[in-house]
């Protein structure tokens, strides 16, 4: 059990990290991915740490702001110490009158240095 409540402050604290950086600097989520790392973004697959940063540094808008409405986590032994983290919210673009809502799976994997990087990612906007 302790092991698991490690698990969902490990994924708080990245999922606000995450979209914290998103919201105020998305250049820098790059550091955040690797050379294997793979998107799939709306259906799009994307693989590698620059394609990934080309992929969110061209989406069509400036400015937007995160709303998390739930985060589940969950050990992954795939890689001792990584995790699956799946995301539910709406995004709220500049300019827009309505929220989109969304969600969001990412596969982290521990590093050597004792952080992750996001090995998956795969992001859908919730048009239901």
């Amino acid at each position: 059990m302790e092991h698991l409540n490690h698990v969902d402050i490990v994924a708080k604290a990245f999922v606000d990290h995450y979209y914290n950086i998103f919201d105020s600097n998305r250049a820098s989520l790059s550091s955040l991915y690797n050379p294997s790392s793979n998107l799939s973004f709306e259906g799009q697959k994307i693989f590698g740490v620059e394609e990934i940063h080309l992929k969110l540094t061209g989406l069509p808008f400036d400015q937007c702001k995160h709303f998390i409405s739930t985060i589940d986590s969950q050990p992954s032994f795939v890689v001792d110490g990584g995790m699956i983290v799946f995301v539910t919210g709406h995004l709220q673009l500049s300019g827009e009158e309505h929220p989109l809502k969304f969600s969001q799976m990412f596969q982290l994997i521990p590093t050597q240095e004792g952080s992750f990087f996001v090995q998956n990612d795969i992001f859908r906007l919730n048009y239901a």
